[in-house]
């Protein structure tokens, strides 16, 4: 009723004004469904499309092959193995860190805590040279330091079980210090009243720890682990540039397994399968970790 007793002229610029929001937003809706949206419609469809017969329709080939594919399996495995060694490593010594780093009796503090988190903008082609250079089975600094103390050479990462350990070396020394500034920003945030409170309790430092500074990090905390752990399984850079996903494929990752097929053997629609099969793991794993973390609270 009360639009039919506007002008024409008024009718107009209230369609401009409702539309002008749109019109700013249109160009990263654009973009999103271009870059984002598109290929991840397409990619689902190419998953539900046989390699050998294209026009065939819908088709569980690639499913029902990745269901069956053992290099798959020693990829999921590689990967999960990495999760439960790297993620709890990484995220305990970021803790220590940052609890030691928040002290206000520690000098050169911030020196202390860009040293910590350099690893974590240094170029991943720099990390893996590092690494190989330190890790080299004959003219490594580490082998060099072993063989001083008696002890034979390691060959760090050409044997399966040293070359899965440096990689949990190298993906730890490169992300503890991102974790670290988290839970230092974090541990910021606690009132200090709750620890004077607790000191005057006769709370010792261990009992505040867990008292007091478990309990109020436990979103920062559930944080870290859900973004590590996404992380950890699409690992890719490490596995690829540190070792080449070797020996016999013992350090091959998920998401390195996903780059071969689809950009090294051309076999798109069983890499989107296969990126699917990510998506679905990763999720599980996410919704588990909330769901402890919910009990937790409970």
């Amino acid at each position: 009723m009360g639009s039919q007793l506007l002008t024409p002229a008024e009718r107009r610029y209230q369609w401009r004004r409702r539309l002008t929001p749109y019109m700013f937003l249109l160009p990263a809706l654009l973009i999103f469904g271009i870059f984002m949206l598109y290929p991840i419609i397409a990619s689902l469809q190419l998953s539900f499309e046989s390699q050998l017969n294209p026009n065939s329709g819908f088709s569980l080939d690639n499913y029902r092959r990745l269901f069956g594919d053992t290099v798959f399996r020693k990829a999921l495995i590689n990967t999960v193995f990495l999760l439960v060694f790297q993620v709890p490593l990484q995220l305990g010594l970021a803790m220590v860190l940052a609890v030691l780093l928040n002290s206000a009796v520690l000098k050169f503090r911030t020196a202390f805590r860009l040293i910590y988190f350099l690893p974590a903008i240094t170029a991943l082609f720099a990390v893996a040279l590092i690494f190989r250079l330190l890790l080299n089975d004959e003219k490594g600094l580490i082998n060099y330091v072993l063989n001083g103390l008696g002890v034979q050479s390691v060959p760090w990462l050409t044997n399966a079980w040293p070359a899965k350990f440096s990689l949990v070396m190298a993906i730890t020394w490169r992300w503890t210090g991102y974790n670290m500034v988290i839970y230092l920003a974090s541990l910021q945030s606690i009132p200090t009243e709750l620890y004077e409170a607790a000191e005057l309790d006769g709370a010792g430092a261990w009992a505040k720890f867990w008292a007091i500074t478990v309990p109020m990090m436990r979103p920062t905390i559930l944080l870290t682990t859900v973004l590590s752990t996404i992380g950890t399984l699409q690992i890719f850079d490490e596995p690829y540039l540190l070792t080449r996903s070797g020996p016999s494929n013992e350090t091959l990752s998920m998401a390195t397994l996903l780059y071969r097929t689809a950009f090294q053997n051309a076999e798109f629609n069983y890499a989107s399968a296969i990126a699917y099969a990510m998506v679905l793991i990763i999720a599980v794993f996410s919704l588990l970790q909330f769901r402890i973390a919910q009990r937790g609270e409970d």
